[in-house]
């Protein structure tokens, strides 16, 4: 794992964008505020919204692919990159292009990628660990995580991630597996736990302690992102069963060593009682 900053200028990029969702709206206004022209394509039709961005919107994909793009963003949903990659025409590419996706989990992107992309495709895994809720005022000091997958055109690349440096995110470059290791440690328990709260509907006393108040926040930060998101946390990193399982094993070890103590302390006051 490395951590750097980057402070070079970049050059002017062609952007593309599959999945212009809320995710990729949210990276598609500080793309348009650095000067870069974009593109999008989508399931759903967003033409006029990307009109009144700025944005050409293309419905047909062969027609996008054919465009004249530098970078390819993959926004999709974790559940249906598989899907997505497998249905565009690859073979309307123009020239060599940089692929690039934001998921939440990285082996199960590259590894698809790297069979399915054309062999002059460059491909760059990343993951901004932030999104509309957490940095909507800004994108300082958040982490964004990148892995130079396949990478010819170091130019390109190399500006693309500095659309990121440029808004003061912590860069950390890091290899995919390295990356899903530390995401099952964090991400997928930290929505496991929210989740867990969402189930037993947690709600604010008016004796809330900060550290419940956390809780809360934590829980209904949670539950605003979409299950399939924490879904595909858990099926498409191969290291959340084990998280899943230590967390388990955790939650009965302290609930274990608070029934001892309860059993000790009711054998404790009989004893006093006699």
């Amino acid at each position: 794992m490395t951590t750097m900053s980057t402070s070079s200028s970049s050059q002017s990029l062609k952007i593309g964008i599959v999945g212009f969702g809320n995710f990729g709206q949210f990276l598609a206004k500080t793309m348009i505020k650095q000067g870069h022209t974009l593109t999008a394509t989508s399931r759903s039709d967003y033409s006029q919204l990307c009109l009144q961005m700025g944005i050409h919107f293309f419905r047909d994909v062969s027609a996008f692919l054919a465009a004249d793009i530098d970078v390819i963003v993959l926004c999709t949903s974790i559940l249906s990159l598989s899907e997505v990659v497998g249905s565009m025409p690859l073979t309307s590419l123009k020239r060599p292009t940089l692929f690039v996706d934001v998921l939440s989990v990285k082996e199960h992107p590259r590894e698809l990628l790297l069979r399915e992309l054309p062999e002059d495709s460059d491909i760059l895994c990343t993951h901004p660990m932030f999104g509309p809720q957490t940095a909507n005022n800004g994108w300082a000091d958040h982490t964004f995580m990148y892995d130079k997958v396949r990478i010819r055109d170091e130019a390109t690349c190399s500006s693309f991630i500095q659309i990121f440096a440029t808004e003061g995110c912590k860069m950390v470059q890091m290899s995919c597996e390295e990356h899903d290791r530390a995401a099952a440690k964090s991400q997928f328990i930290t929505h496991t736990i929210g989740r867990t709260l969402g189930e037993m509907d947690i709600q604010s006393t008016p004796i809330d302690t900060k550290g419940f108040e956390t809780l809360v926040k934590l829980k209904e930060t949670m539950m605003r992102n979409s299950f399939d998101l924490y879904s595909g946390l858990f099926v498409y990193n191969r290291f959340a069963r084990q998280e899943l399982e230590n967390l388990e094993h955790a939650f009965y070890k302290v609930k274990e060593t608070l029934m001892i103590q309860r059993s000790n302390g009711e054998q404790g006051h009989k004893r006093t009682e006699s």
